[in-house]
C-alpha cells in the first residue's frame, strides 16, 4: 500500500510539470506568432476602435467588465408600404400570388386591383418581347394580342425599343412585330415610329453615335415593312450628309445598307442623288481613311445589288401588302410620344374598356377590323372634342408629302403609282392637280415629266380633268401674278394637256381677244400656248382643229367677229407671232363685212321700191282705159316719179357705203380702192368718200 500511495505521488508530479511544460510551450508559441503579448493587445483594441468608428458609434473600453449605464434607443421601424402601389411595383410578386391577391379584391375598378392588373400587363409584354425571334414570332404575336396592347400601348413601345437598342442584331425581328401591331393598330405603329424618329434626332444633336445607329437600323427596317415611308429614309441621309463627319457618313452608310434595295426600288432618284454626295464626300471631304474605305465598300455592295442585305430576310414577310399601313411622318416636325401613357394611371371606365377589348378580341380573332377611329375612342378620349384646323397644318403636310414624292420619282409613271397609292381623299383632288402645276412652274425650264404625268392624271378619273379644266381659267385670270419663266412653263404644260386632249379645248373659251380684255402677260400666255400647239400639231393640224364646227362657240372670243377693231387686234397679234395662217377667216370676214351689210341693205331697198312701183303700175293701168290722153301723162309723171326715186336710193346707198367703209376699212389705200372700184360713181360722190376717209391713228398696229 505504502509503495502505491508513493507511485501515486510520483505520477501526480510528473503530471503536473508535463501541464506546466504544456502551457509554456503555448506561451512561447503565442509570443512567436504575435511578437510580443502587449502589442497583440493594441492591436486587437486598435481594429475594435476602427470598426465601431466606421459603424458610427464610440469606442468601448478594450477591458471594461461594467455593464452600460444608458442603453442606445432603439430606432423607429419603417412603416410597411404596400408593394402594389410603389412607382416600380415593388419586389417581385410570383404570378400565382398576384393572380390570389387579385381574386381577393371584390372591387374590379378600384385602384388596388388596376395597379395589379397594370403590373401583371407590364411583365406580360416585356417577357413576350424579350424572348421573340423568327421561329416562335407567330405564337408570340397571338399571345401578344391577347393582351390589352390598346392600354399599354406605351409599354410596348417602350420595351420594343429598348429591347432594339439592346440587341441591334435582330432589329428585323422586332421590325416585324411592330409591321403585324401595325397592320391591326396604326396608332400603336405610329407611335413607336415617333419615338423612333425623336431618339435619332436626339442621338444627332448630342453626337451619340451609337443611338443614331440603333435607332436609324431601326428605322430602315421598319421602310422595308412599309411602316415608314421612303421620304423619312432621304431626309435622313440628307441630314447626315449635308455636313459630313466621320460618325455621320459611317451611320448613313449602315442605315443605307440595310433599305439601299428598297430605295433603289421605290426611288432610284432618290439614291442616285445619295450615292453621288457619296462621291463628293469621298473625293472632297477630308474623312478618315477608315471612312473612305467604307464609302468604297458601300458602293460595291450597290454593285453587287445588295445581295447580302435583302429587305425583308425569309420568314418575316408576314403582312399582306393589302393590309400595310404606311405613316407619313417628316423628320423635321414636332411630336408628342406620349409617355404619360408609360407608367400607370387610373382608368374611370377601366371595366368598359376591358369589355370592349374582349368584344373586338371575340368579334374578330385576327383584330383586322379595329381601325385607327375606333382605336382612337377606345382611350385616347373620354369626350369627343371638334377641332377646327385653321393654321393649314395638314394642308402644307399635304404639299409637302406631293412634293416629295414628285421629286423622288425616276418618270411619270412611278410617280403617279405612288401617288394614286397614297389614296388622298376626293376633296384634296384639286389641290393634288395645284401641286402639280406648281412644281412644274418651279423648274427652271420646262420638263415634260409634269406634263405627261398630269395627263396620266386626267385619264385616271374624271375629277382630274375637271380641276385642271378650273385651274385653266384661274391660271389664266392671275396671269399676270406669275414670272416670265414660271409663265411660260405653265403655258407649255396646258399646250401639252390641249395637244394630248387630256382636257378639251372648250378651256379657250376664257380667251378674249381684244384690246381692253388682254394684258401684256396674258398676250405672252397665249402667244406661247399656241406656239407649242402649232410645234406640237403642225398648222394645218391646228387650223383645222380650231375651224371644228363643233367648237365654234368656244372660239368666239379667241377669234372675235363681233366687232371691227376686235377683229383686226386679233389678225394683228396671231400675225405678229407667226401663225397668221390661222386668221385667213377673218381676213375674209373683215374684208367681205362692209359688202355684206351694203348687200343687204340695198335688198331691203330694191325690196321697198319694188312694192312702191308695183302700185304705181296699178294705178296707171287704172286710169288708161279711161283716157288716152291721161295715158301719157301718167307715162310721164311715172317716169320722172322713178327716176328721182331713184336719184334718192342711190344718195342713200352711197351714205351707207361710206359709213361702213369708215368703220371697217380706216386705211386711205382701201378708200381709194374703193372709189376707184366704183368709177359709174359722179365725181362729187368720190370726193365726198375721199373726205371721210378716217385718220391713219386709229388704226391698230
Amino acid at each position: 500500500t505504502s509503495r502505491s500511495r508513493s507511485r501515486k505521488r510520483v505520477s501526480n508530479v510528473f503530471f503536473v510539470l508535463r501541464c506546466s511544460h504544456i502551457r509554456s510551450r503555448e506561451r512561447e508559441r503565442g509570443r512567436d506568432r504575435y511578437g510580443d503579448w502587449d502589442r497583440y493587445e493594441r492591436r486587437s483594441s486598435r481594429e475594435r476602435d476602427w470598426e465601431h468608428r466606421r459603424r458610427g458609434r464610440s469606442a468601448s473600453p478594450a477591458k471594461s467588465d461594467k455593464p452600460p449605464t444608458e442603453e442606445p434607443p432603439v430606432k423607429k421601424r419603417k412603416e410597411a408600404l404596400d408593394p402594389i402601389l410603389t412607382r416600380t411595383g415593388g419586389a417581385y410578386i410570383p404570378p400565382a400570388k398576384l393572380r390570389m391577391m387579385q381574386a381577393q379584391i371584390t372591387d374590379k375598378s378600384s385602384l388596388e386591383y388596376q395597379r395589379m392588373s397594370w403590373e401583371a400587363l407590364k411583365k406580360s409584354i416585356n417577357g413576350l418581347i424579350n424572348k421573340v425571334n423568327v421561329s416562335n414570332i407567330g405564337n408570340i404575336i397571338q399571345e401578344l394580342l391577347q393582351e390589352n396592347i390598346v392600354r399599354g400601348r406605351g409599354l410596348l413601345a417602350r420595351s420594343t425599343l429598348q429591347a432594339q437598342a439592346a440587341s441591334p442584331i435582330f432589329t428585323h425581328v422586332y421590325s416585324s412585330v411592330v409591321a403585324i401591331i401595325n397592320s391591326k393598330f396604326p396608332q400603336i405603329g405610329e407611335l413607336i415610329l415617333k419615338r423612333l424618329i425623336l431618339n435619332f434626332r436626339k442621338g444627332y444633336r448630342r453626337n451619340d453615335k451609337q443611338q443614331c445607329l440603333t435607332a436609324s437600323k431601326f428605322v430602315a427596317h421598319l421602310i422595308n415593312q412599309n411602316v415608314a415611308h421612303e421620304v423619312l429614309c432621304l431626309e435622313m441621309l440628307t441630314l447626315l450628309l449635308e455636313r459630313p463627319t466621320d460618325d455621320s457618313v459611317e451611320v448613313a452608310i449602315s442605315f443605307l445598307k440595310e433599305c439601299g434595295l428598297k430605295l433603289t426600288e421605290v426611288s432610284p432618284r432618290g439614291i442616285n442623288a445619295i450615292f453621288e454626295r457619296l462621291r463628293n464626300v469621298l473625293h472632297e471631304s477630308e474623312i478618315d481613311k477608315r471612312v473612305q474605305y467604307m464609302i468604297e465598300v458601300m458602293f460595291a455592295i450597290r454593285k453587287d445589288g445588295f445581295k447580302d442585305h435583302p429587305i425583308i430576310p425569309e420568314g418575316l414577310d408576314l403582312v399582306e401588302e393589302e393590309d400595310q399601313f404606311t405613316h407619313m411622318l417628316p423628320l423635321e416636325d414636332e411630336y408628342n410620344t406620349e409617355d404619360i401613357i408609360n407608367v400607370f394611371k387610373l382608368d374611370p371606365n377601366f371595366l368598359e374598356n376591358e369589355e370592349k377589348y374582349k368584344a373586338i378580341k371575340r368579334g374578330d380573332q385576327s383584330l383586322s377590323c379595329l381601325t385607327v377611329q375606333s382605336f382612337s375612342s377606345l382611350y385616347l378620349e373620354q369626350e369627343k372634342v371638334t377641332i377646327f384646323d385653321q393654321t393649314e397644318v395638314n394642308l402644307v403636310a399635304f404639299r409637302r408629302t406631293i412634293y416629295l414624292a414628285i421629286q423622288s420619282s425616276l418618270d411619270f409613271e412611278e410617280c403617279a403609282h405612288k401617288l394614286v397609292k397614297m389614296d388622298f381623299p376626293e376633296s384634296q383632288t384639286k389641290e393634288l392637280c395645284n401641286m402639280i402645276l406648281d412644281c412644274c412652274a418651279q423648274q427652271r425650264t420646262y420638263e415634260k415629266f409634269f406634263g405627261l404625268l398630269a395627263g396620266r392624271f386626267c385619264l385616271l378619273k374624271k375629277d382630274y380633268m375637271e380641276s385642271f379644266e378650273a385651274i385653266f381659267q384661274e391660271q389664266y385670270e392671275t396671269i399676270h401674278r406669275l414670272e416670265t419663266n414660271k409663265l411660260r412653263n405653265v403655258a407649255r404644260m396646258f399646250a401639252h394637256l390641249l395637244y394630248t386632249d387630256s382636257i378639251p379645248w372648250s378651256v379657250l373659251e376664257c380667251v378674249k381677244m381684244s384690246e381692253d380684255t388682254t394684258t401684256s402677260s396674258s398676250r405672252i400666255f397665249v402667244k406661247i400656248l399656241f406656239q407649242e400647239l402649232c410645234a406640237y400639231m403642225g398648222l394645218p393640224k391646228l387650223n383645222e382643229r380650231l375651224k371644228d364646227m363643233t367648237l365654234q362657240s368656244f372660239f368666239e372670243g379667241l377669234f372675235p367677229r363681233d366687232n371691227p377693231r376686235n377683229t383686226r387686234f386679233a389678225i394683228n397679234f396671231f400675225t405678229s407671232i407667226g401663225l397668221g395662217g390661222l386668221t385667213d377667216e377673218l381676213r375674209e370676214h373683215l374684208k367681205n363685212a362692209p359688202k355684206m351689210i351694203m348687200t343687204q341693205n340695198q335688198d331691203v331697198e330694191s325690196s321697198d321700191s319694188s312694192s312702191s312701183s308695183s302700185s304705181d303700175d296699178d294705178s296707171s293701168s287704172d286710169s288708161s282705159s279711161d283716157n288716152d290722153s291721161s295715158d301719157s301723162d301718167s307715162d310721164s309723171s311715172s317716169d320722172s316719179d322713178s327716176s328721182s326715186s331713184s336719184d334718192s336710193s342711190s344718195d342713200f346707198s352711197l351714205l351707207t357705203y361710206t359709213k361702213l367703209v369708215q368703220s371697217f376699212h380706216p386705211r386711205k389705200s382701201f378708200l381709194k380702192s374703193a372709189a376707184s372700184s366704183h368709177p359709174d360713181l359722179p365725181p362729187s360722190n368720190q370726193q365726198l368718200m375721199h373726205r371721210t376717209e378716217a385718220p391713219e391713228g386709229n388704226t391698230m398696229h
